[in-house]
């Protein structure tokens, strides 16, 4: 490679380029539920003080994101689904990536020691240790179980925010955890149902390539039956209430009902229709913990709930 064609690729990358290799879809659910965890949480917390937790999250996760395109380069570009992401494409190069990522992660870590404390800036950096060192450079490789265990990572967040304003874990926090700890895996084995192509072509072992759809299609309904519990577990909780419960019923049974449609296909019809019913299920998993989440901001806005300050 010549030094011009450096110069030509560097000066392609723009400020959408780095913008995306932050993964900004990512960064949004870190930030939501992260924000919901602050906001249900007992005490209260400055809005400045709050402001700036939500913002060192934010660059915590993006900072995971660019370490995650950084050392997945050379997988993304076989995978038709992140072929065109900054790394792969070229437009952004490898070291610059590893540097950011590296940076903004001292910088998200210390800011959010400083401007909280030390329980949540130590979350923050486990959690992008093991999102970048336990799930990208080790699981994700080489175990189906991958995104299982994985998963735990885009769990963190709540309990981060949660943190930042009392200072400490509590079983509410350890619930909302769990609820997208076992969310995860339905969420990306649905969509790993539709790009199965994908995570063969690149070697990653995926639950759809070493076991098939028709075990994938299983253990979606069994995630789905360990959702349960858990959401209506947090709806008896100290930050649950009937408004939640209600909402968590309906979102369990409409869940429900998708992945026992999923376990029913067969995969000659659910190639003739193009996975349609694959596609559903993976947006109404977004629906499903967003509309719980929003839940639980709600149940809390409630006369008798949490306030920030404590009002």
């Amino acid at each position: 490679m010549t030094d011009s064609s450096i110069i030509t690729r560097e000066q392609e990358a723009g400020f959408g380029d780095y913008l995306a290799l932050l993964k900004p879809r990512v960064m949004s659910l870190v930030v939501f539920t992260a924000l919901v965890g602050m906001l249900v949480a007992p005490g209260g917390i400055n809005p400045v003080v709050g402001f700036a937790a939500i913002l060192f999250i934010a660059v915590g996760a993006g900072a995971s994101g660019a370490l995650n395109m950084w050392y997945d380069a050379d997988i993304d570009a076989l995978m038709r689904r992140t072929a065109g992401r900054p790394v792969p494409s070229g437009r952004v190069r490898a070291e610059e990536a590893l540097a950011i990522g590296v940076a903004l992660s001292v910088m998200a870590v210390v800011m959010l020691a400083l401007a909280t404390n030390l329980v949540a800036a130590g979350l923050l950096a486990f959690t992008i240790f093991f999102y970048v060192v336990i799930y990208t450079m080790w699981l994700k490789r080489w175990t189906p179980q991958n995104i299982v265990i994985g998963g735990a990572a885009g769990a963190f967040p709540p309990m981060i925010g949660w943190a930042a304003v009392t200072g400490g874990i509590s079983p509410e926090s350890v619930l909302m955890f769990l609820l997208i700890f076992l969310w995860t895996p339905p969420h990306f084995w649905a969509l790993a149902l539709f790009v199965r192509d994908d995570y063969s072509r690149a070697g990653v072992p995926m639950l759809t390539v070493t076991h098939g759809h028709r075990a994938a299609r299983r253990h979606i309904l069994a995630y789905a039956l360990a959702l349960v519990p858990v959401s209506l577990g947090l709806g008896l909780s100290g930050i649950g209430g009937p408004l939640y419960l209600s909402v968590a019923v309906v979102l369990n049974l409409l869940f429900l009902r998708g992945a026992l449609a999923l376990l029913r296909r067969d995969e000659a019809g659910a190639a003739a229709d193009g996975y349609r019913a694959e596609k559903g299920f993976f947006r109404l998993s977004l629906y499903y913990l967003f509309l719980s989440f929003g839940a639980l901001l709600a149940e809390a806005a409630l006369p008798g709930g949490f306030r920030p300050g404590g009002v």
